[in-house]
């Protein structure tokens, strides 16, 4: 039997319109990696990896995505 690795990472947000500008962003850099869903000013993103390597440097990259993504919005207001 072959486990995947699962990681679903919850991220809240001042408001819905934050969590919706940052998730469409990142929304081509994740395709295939990584899947979101907003609910309300949360916002999900789950990932499956063969390894807990591989998912770890998923989630690394994800979180410095959203990071520069919620950066340059705050930047922008």
């Amino acid at each position: 039997m072959h486990m995947k690795a699962v990681c679903t990472l919850r991220l809240e947000f001042p408001d819905e319109n934050t969590a919706r500008s940052i998730a469409g962003a990142m929304e081509l850099d994740n395709a295939g990696y990584v899947e979101t869903r907003i609910e309300g000013n949360v916002l999900y993103a789950t990932t499956t990896a063969d390894n807990v390597m591989a998912l770890r440097n998923t989630v690394d990259d994800f979180l410095a995505c959203a990071n520069v993504a919620q950066k340059s919005l705050e930047g922008s207001n």
